[in-house]
């Protein structure tokens, strides 16, 4: 007589919970105070009184041989200098809009409905073709329904036209690597078409992203 237990399958009411940890509403950047580097600042420093004193030495030369050819040193001293401040300034601006977007998303995560109101307001007036929805944020007055609104208007946008720069960028990246023989030169074509997609982005969601911008996005 065979006694060997039969199988049987033992069924359960409840769901079972998910393994792996649910995501968050809105992964927020910690804020992270950065060091000042005096180091760096010092060097800085150094690097622009050699070129100033040079300039000057330059200039001064210059008014020795001849007064014209001084105002013409000058002058263009006076404006190389302009336009190196001008893009120094256009990159501290960049970096200073990074460290915008990291105190945007931290606020959008606070799940104060002031804070989150006000800081989706200041995101949708970076991005002029999604003001039309401003009167609706104004209407609504709970923080999920503002983050609903956010992810069904701008955020589906963005997120659409996002996806097609990713598929432009693997498209042009498999053309490149196709097309050059060298594997060198696939790993630089390939960083370039990363770059470059990082940058795009960056100005899909409204910012003007510098070198040091860059730098700092391809850091995060």
């Amino acid at each position: 007589m065979d006694t060997a237990p039969e199988p049987f399958l033992l069924l359960e009411a409840d769901e079972a919970p998910r393994l792996e940890a649910a995501p968050p509403l809105l992964p927020a950047a910690a804020l992270v105070r950065r060091r000042s580097a005096p180091a760096l600042a010092g060097v800085l420093v150094l690097g622009a009184s050699f070129l100033v004193l040079w300039g000057a030495w330059l200039v001064s030369s210059l008014f020795d041989r001849w007064n014209v050819l001084g105002w013409l040193g000058l002058a263009s001293l006076v404006v190389a200098l302009a336009l190196i401040g001008l893009g120094i300034s256009r990159e501290f601006r960049n970096l200073w809009a990074l460290r915008r977007v990291d105190h945007l998303r931290a606020e959008l995560a606070s799940g104060e409905i002031n804070r989150i109101q006000h800081a989706a307001q200041r995101w949708l007036e970076a991005l002029p073709e999604h003001t039309g929805i401003l009167p609706a944020l104004a209407a609504t007055d709970t923080p999920d329904a503002i983050l609903a609104l956010l992810r069904s208007g701008p955020g589906k946008e963005l997120q659409e036209a996002t996806d097609m720069l990713g598929r432009s960028a693997a498209l042009q990246s498999v053309a490149i690597v196709a097309a050059t023989p060298s594997p060198a030169l696939d790993v630089l074509t390939v960083g370039w078409c990363g770059v470059r997609l990082i940058r795009q982005v960056a100005v899909l969601y409204g910012m003007r992203p510098g070198v040091l911008g860059t730098v700092a996005l391809l850091q995060k």
